[in-house]
């Protein structure tokens, strides 16, 4: 089984589902998106 189907299946399991969904809630906060945004920004500018 490749990595991506044991991913997928993960993500479809009950304990993936209820993964899945605290990461959206923690997204919706907006100091977690303004944390994603500095990391982005890091990446973005290591690769200039």
């Amino acid at each position: 089984m490749s990595v991506i189907q044991r991913l997928t299946a993960f993500l479809q399991s009950p304990r993936g589902q209820r993964m899945v969904a605290r990461g959206r809630q923690e997204l919706a906060k907006p100091e977690n998106q303004a944390k994603l945004r500095q990391l982005a920004g890091r990446f973005t500018n290591r690769r200039r």
